[in-house]
């Protein structure tokens, strides 16, 4: 199964991780795809300054430039795990943010864990999920 990992924390009270954080998510990247949990893609985002959001309410289509100062948390990066469970995403994550801990004194911030729907495959309660039409 997979799961998107998204890293969230507040616009303007982080700075970019330090090449020891650089190099000891990789080793937990590497230590973890022993144990059957492989990051498929992952990456950060700009600042929201760099975006747009594109809405539809009462019918209407519109856009909106960043920055999104009414945005308490933005998700700063994401990671695509293909793992044996949500137990084992849980785990795994919890060793990513020790080491935010570690090597990033003072951050604050959550990983917000979903599961990746897909054709055919089991929804979470177990149920088979139906044919899903093309997008």
């Amino acid at each position: 199964m997979r799961f998107l990992s998204m890293v969230k924390l507040t616009e303007g009270k982080s700075s970019p991780p330090s090449k020891a954080m650089i190099d000891a998510v990789n080793q937990l990247v590497q230590e973890v795809a022993k144990e059957g949990c492989v990051m498929v893609q992952s990456g950060g985002l700009y600042p929201t300054s760099a975006g747009a959001r594109v809405r539809l309410a009462g019918g209407k289509i519109t856009v909106t430039d960043g920055p999104f100062t009414e945005a308490k948390e933005i998700v700063g990066g994401y990671a695509i795990f293909d793992v044996p469970s949500k137990a084992h995403m849980i785990r795994v994550t919890e060793r990513f943010m020790a080491l935010h801990k570690t090597h990033m004194p003072g951050w604050e911030g959550e990983c917000e864990l979903r599961q990746l729907a897909a054709p055919g495959e089991p929804e979470p309660c177990g149920q088979p999920r139906e044919a899903e039409a093309a997008v």
